[in-house]
């Protein structure tokens, strides 16, 4: 079943963001890899091209899981999670619609 897992950052989340992210996209690129990652990325803090340095607010992943305890504990080891970059995390089940 799809997950959605939305992520909110702490202020001034991007030093934090930049050290875990190799890490946190070798999680995302395994999903990917096992065709289990619908889509994943950041929420910019501006609507801008180039956001590098105006840091972001959050994250979103959805992807397939067995349980939504799974999906919790994938989310709960995030690199991101253990570097303290997000403040909050929801893990709801979501149903694809469109396209």
């Amino acid at each position: 079943m799809w997950f959605s897992i939305v992520s909110q950052d702490i202020e001034n989340s991007l030093e934090r963001r930049r050290s875990a992210r190799p890490a946190h996209l070798a999680r995302l690129e395994e999903l990917k890899r096992l065709g289990r990652l619908l889509v994943a990325g950041p929420n910019p803090a501006v609507a801008a091209e180039d956001t590098s340095n105006a840091g972001f607010t959050g994250s979103i992943v959805i992807a397939d899981f067995d349980s939504e305890e799974l999906a919790r504990a994938w989310a709960d080891a995030d690199p991101y999670v253990a570097a303290g970059v997000y403040s909050r995390v929801e893990v709801k089940p979501f149903k694809k619609v469109l396209p």
